[in-house]
C-alpha cells in the first residue's frame, strides 16, 4: 500500500506561508548521521518527538527549578519550566511566521543536560570536574551521544539551538534565538509566582517601575513580554524585546537574583546540595566499579571523570540524595525492609 508523502505537502505549506527568515524544514543542514526522510512528519518533528520520548527528559520531572526537591504539587520543577518555556516559544514563533516545529524542539531539548538541584548542582560539577560543566553543553551531549544507543542524531539547527540557548553565542536560527529570550522569560515569571507561594516575598516587594511596563499579575507580565516580542520582531533580521519592555525584564531578573536566588531563607539549603554533588562525584571517581555497568563500559574511552559527571549529572534531586544516604549515612538496626533492599542493591 502507498501513502501519500505527507511530509512533503507540509515543506511545500511551509515556503508559501513562513517569514523569509523562518527555517525551512526542507533547507536543513542535515542530521550527523544521515537517515530517510519520514513520509509523514518533517526533521523538525521527528526531533521533537525523539525528546520528547526520551529518558532524559522524564527525569526533568523530578529535577529542581528553584526550590530543592520540593513538596508542594505546584512549586515548578525542571520539566515543567520546559514545557512553559515550549509553550512560550511556540505562540511568538506561530506570530512571527517561523517555523514552530524547530523552535518547540530545541524548547524540549534546551535543559536536558541539567544536573540535579538546579544551577548548584551545575556550578558544583563546575568546581570539581578539572574541564568545567555547563548544561547546555551538557544538553548537547545527551543528545549526540548519551540518549539512547548513541544518541538521538537530530538535525544541526534543533543541536545548534540547544547549545546556544544560554551563554556566549546566539543561535543561528530565530527559532532558537525565540527559545533562548523565552527561556528568560519562563523562568522569570514561573520563579516569581514561586517564590510569592513559598513566601519567600510578598507582591508588594516586586518593583514599582516593573509593574508599571508589564503589568501586576503573572499572566500580564508574560503577555507584555512576548507582545513586546512579536511587536519588534515581526519581519524582522533580529529576534528581540522592545527597550522598555527589556529593561524591566532585566530589572525583574536582578531582583530575582537579590531577593530569591542568592539572599533567600530556601537557597540556603543549597550548600548542602553543592556538598552532596561534590561528595558523589569524589566517591565514584575514587571507586568507578560503583557505576551502574554501562557507564564503566565507557571509561576506556572517554575516561573516569568524564563517565562521572554524565552519571551524576543524569541524577533526580532524589535519587542523589538517596545514592547520598546509602553511601554516607548509616542505616538504624534493625533493617526496614527498604532499607536492606537498598543494602543488596548498592552493597558499597
Amino acid at each position: 500500500m502507498s501513502y501519500p508523502n505527507i511530509r512533503q505537502e507540509i515543506e511545500e505549506r511551509e515556503k508559501t506561508y513562513f517569514s523569509r527568515y523562518a527555517a525551512l524544514s526542507a533547507n536543513s543542514r542535515g542530521r550527523l548521521i544521515y537517515e530517510e526522510p519520514c513520509l509523514v512528519r518533517t526533521d523538525y518533528q521527528r526531533d521533537r518527538d525523539r525528546i520528547i520520548h526520551s529518558k532524559s527528559f522524564r527525569r526533568l520531572k523530578h529535577k529542581t527549578q528553584v526550590f530543592i526537591a520540593p513538596e508542594g504539587d505546584h512549586y515548578r520543577t525542571r520539566l515543567t519550566h520546559t514545557l512553559e518555556v515550549a509553550q512560550i516559544s511556540r505562540t511568538i514563533a506561530r506570530a512571527l511566521r517561523l517555523n514552530e516545529d524547530l523552535t518547540e524542539a530545541i524548547a524540549l531539548g534546551h535543559d536536558l543536560g541539567h544536573t540535579p538541584f538546579g544551577h548548584a548542582g551545575e556550578e558544583a560539577l563546575g568546581e570539581v570536574y578539572p574541564a568545567g560543566f555547563h548544561h547546555n553543553e551538557q544538553s548537547l551531549r545527551i543528545v549526540d551521544r548519551l540518549e539512547g544507543e548513541g544518541g538521538l542524531n537530530l538535525t544541526w539547527e534543533v543541536r545548534d539551538g540547544i547549545l546556544h540557548h544560554t551563554g556566549h553565542g546566539l543561535p543561528f536560527t530565530q527559532e532558537g534565538q525565540i527559545v533562548r529570550i523565552a527561556d528568560r522569560i519562563a523562568y522569570i515569571n514561573h520563579d516569581i509566582d514561586d517564590a510569592l507561594r513559598a513566601g519567600v516575598i510578598q507582591h508588594e516587594d516586586l518593583p514599582p517601575e516593573c509593574i508599571m511596563v508589564l503589568g501586576d499579575r503573572h499572566r500580564s507580565r508574560i503577555n507584555a513580554m512576548v507582545m513586546s516580542m512579536v511587536e519588534h520582531s515581526l519581519d524582522q533580521p533580529e529576534i528581540r524585546m522592545g527597550v522598555e519592555a527589556q529593561r524591566a525584564t532585566d530589572a525583574l531578573r536582578s531582583f530575582l537574583f537579590d531577593r530569591v536566588y542568592i539572599g533567600s531563607l530556601a537557597k540556603k539549603e543549597e550548600q548542602k546540595a553543592r556538598r552532596i554533588i561534590k561528595i558523589l562525584y569524589q566517591y565514584y571517581v575514587q571507586d568507578p566499579s560503583a557505576l551502574p555497568e554501562d557507564q564503566r563500559q565507557k571509561i576506556p574511552d572517554e575516561g573516569v571523570e568524564r563517565c562521572v559527571v554524565d552519571y551524576v549529572a543524569g541524577m533526580t534531586d532524589h535519587f542523589a540524595i538517596k545514592m547520598f544516604e546509602v553511601y554516607f549515612l548509616p542505616f538504624s538496626w534493625p533493617f526496614t525492609e527498604d532499607e536492606l533492599s537498598l543494602k543488596q542493591f548498592y552493597p558499597r
